[in-house]
């Protein structure tokens, strides 16, 4: 294994963590709501919707951090290599997923694991296996 020094960095990773977790209290301590970005914007597709509001905010909040940075002279840089059918059709599994699931990764890894959570905990190991397996499968055996 190679690490990528030039990449490689463990405070920033920390400090971003840190407030991701921060983020996530906050959120369940004040509002009684799990930070899982798929009920978050799930709960844009219910009716009647009163809670737009803190769900608008949270969002914000996430597309704001890039601007944010991108101001103090750290503008992020997406590469995405991938075709936009390719990218669709991820998405839409991603989101088939999240629904079998009760949750996604950020509900399930960040919330549900520090509550304590069985399901969350189950859930979240089949997420990482199955990313796991993706990545030696197209890395080693189909040669991506």
């Amino acid at each position: 294994m190679v690490i990528d020094f030039a990449h490689f960095t463990p405070g920033l990773s920390l400090a971003g963590g840190a407030v991701i977790g921060l983020a996530a209290a906050v959120l369940v301590l004040l509002n009684g709501r799990i930070a899982g970005i798929s009920g978050i914007v799930g709960g844009f597709l219910t009716w009647p919707r009163s809670d737009v509001g803190w769900r608008l905010a949270f969002l914000a909040g996430l597309v704001g951090s890039a601007v944010v940075a991108g101001l103090l002279g750290k503008p992020v840089h997406l590469d995405i290599q991938s075709a936009w059918s390719d990218i669709l059709v991820a998405g839409f599994l991603v989101g088939v997923g999240t629904r079998y699931a009760g949750g996604c990764t950020s509900g399930h890894g960040v919330c549900g694991l520090s509550r304590g959570s069985i399901r969350s905990l189950i859930a979240t190991t089949t997420f990482m296996c199955t990313g796991f397996l993706t990545v030696f499968i197209q890395r080693h055996l189909i040669g991506g």
